[in-house]
């Protein structure tokens, strides 16, 4: 009888250790998910924007009730990515959106980038300036 309750009770500490590393996991995965969701949303709202500044950062913080309570932001930064050979009016070009997003997970700070490209039409503002003689 020790025997059998010696070796239920091994098998029982295992069991709880494992589930606390599952419960562990699983809340790291939820703050993970919750971020890469409120991530797309922030994309998509930049690559929608044609008024965000090209080449500079823009940053901004996440609200606690969407972020689940924790502490997150995001950065993107607009570059251009490609021109068209011959850079006129009316022609296409090739925006690049890095948008890297951060959050603390008790004293370590966390983060992941996300890209995305856009097309824009170039205008009179994105010529290059004459070259006086």
């Amino acid at each position: 009888m020790i025997v059998a309750s010696t070796i239920m009770a091994i098998a029982v500490v295992g069991l709880l250790s494992g589930i606390s590393g599952s419960t562990r996991n699983a809340a790291r995965l939820r703050e993970y998910d919750r971020l890469v969701q409120l991530a797309r949303t922030r994309m998509n709202d930049l690559l929608l924007d044609y008024t965000l500044p090209r080449d500079a950062v823009v940053n901004g913080m996440f609200d606690s009730d969407q972020s689940g309570g924790i502490s997150a932001g995001w950065q993107a930064r607009l570059t251009t990515f490609e021109l068209p050979p011959r850079v006129v009016p009316n022609e296409l070009a090739l925006d690049r959106v890095e948008l890297q997003i951060w959050w603390m997970s008790g004293a370590q700070r966390r983060t992941f980038t996300l890209d995305a490209f856009r097309q824009r039409i170039l205008t009179q503002r994105d010529m290059p300036p004459a070259v006086s003689q």
